[in-house]
């Protein structure tokens, strides 16, 4: 299986910022070490030509030049820097690649994207440009160069905070489904509507969870037909998260992945993840969920290998 880093550009954050830079490199580290079946890739940089599958030419040239609103900036959560505006390039073309890499493959990652709040002449939340979003025009453009009908896409959102960007950009599309599960009264305090939003009450635990997000894959099945899965595997649904507000174990985390990607098994969908938010308490909190996530994943990327020979 394949997974694309961007941990080597790391953003010259304030002391006591909150957002956890670190655990990109913990996370590799980890995967190295106890994951050996995974290969680890550095993430190519997306082109300004694909940024502008969503964006607008304004924003993506504010970003590159370091001449972006202040007020935007405030809104995105990071000092602008040239590291910051290359990073977020990179982690936008980390989703692109693993995107190629599970149509051809069966399952890929990004350890780093899910910037879900990022709409097409803004970011926000920690959110410069929308990764999935900018993948799946992407994965459509280079899909219609082969075949006639469009390709369609499930974005399954996992993250604790609901993706109002992602949720903006493709509420007129019929050929993506954008599926949420989120803390109704977390950011954003102004939620998007999407296709399926689930609002979860503050401490919902595994088994309320769980039998959402059950009934959740059932309606998307019932309502769109995909043919390829993009997956926010957000760590803030956990108890130790300092954001997530929802009480979930490392148990009922693992449950959750392996009931979206069984999901996408049995029905034959390649299937790209991005990890998203995770703001634990302690740092090795959200790293151990995310590592889970990528056990479950690796299982079923073996699973793929054996199907294909």
């Amino acid at each position: 299986m394949q997974v694309f880093y961007t941990d080597q550009f790391v953003l010259p954050l304030p002391t006591g910022h909150r957002f956890p830079m670190g655990k990109y490199r913990l996370l590799r580290d980890r995967l190295a070490a106890e994951l050996p079946e995974i290969r680890l890739v550095p993430a190519p940089s997306a082109s300004d030509g694909e940024l502008a599958l969503v964006h607008t030419p304004a924003y993506i040239q504010a970003i590159a030049d370091g001449t972006v609103d202040p007020k935007v900036m405030r809104e995105i959560g990071f000092p602008w820097s040239t590291a910051m505006a290359e990073r977020a390039r990179r982690s936008v073309g980390a989703t692109i690649a693993a995107c190629r890499a599970a149509l051809a493959e069966g399952v890929a990652a990004n350890i780093a994207g899910g910037t879900h709040h990022a709409y097409p002449d803004r970011g926000g939340g920690f959110c410069v440009f929308n990764d999935a979003a900018v993948a799946t025009r992407l994965m459509q453009a280079e899909h219609a160069r082969r075949q006639r009908e469009p390709l369609r896409v499930a974005i399954v959102d996992l993250d604790v905070h609901q993706g109002n960007g992602t949720a903006f950009i493709f509420r007129k599309d019929p050929t993506v489904f954008t599926l949420s599960l989120h803390g109704q009264k977390n950011f954003p305090f102004r939620k998007e509507a999407g296709d399926l939003d689930v609002d979860l009450p503050d401490g919902t635990g595994d088994d309320a969870y769980l039998q959402a997000l059950e009934r959740a894959l059932d309606e998307l099945s019932q309502r769109f037909d995909p043919a390829f899965v993009i997956y926010l595997a957000g760590a803030d649904p956990h108890e130790g998260d300092r954001l997530g507000r929802l009480k979930l174990t490392w148990d009922g985390l693992e449950a959750r992945d392996r009931r979206v990607f069984d999901w996408a098994w049995q029905r034959g969908l390649p299937l790209a993840f991005a990890m998203a938010g995770g703001y634990g308490h302690r740092l090795e909190d959200t790293v151990q969920v995310q590592i889970n996530t990528f056990a479950v994943a690796a299982a079923y990327a073996g699973r793929w290998h054996n199907r294909g020979r």
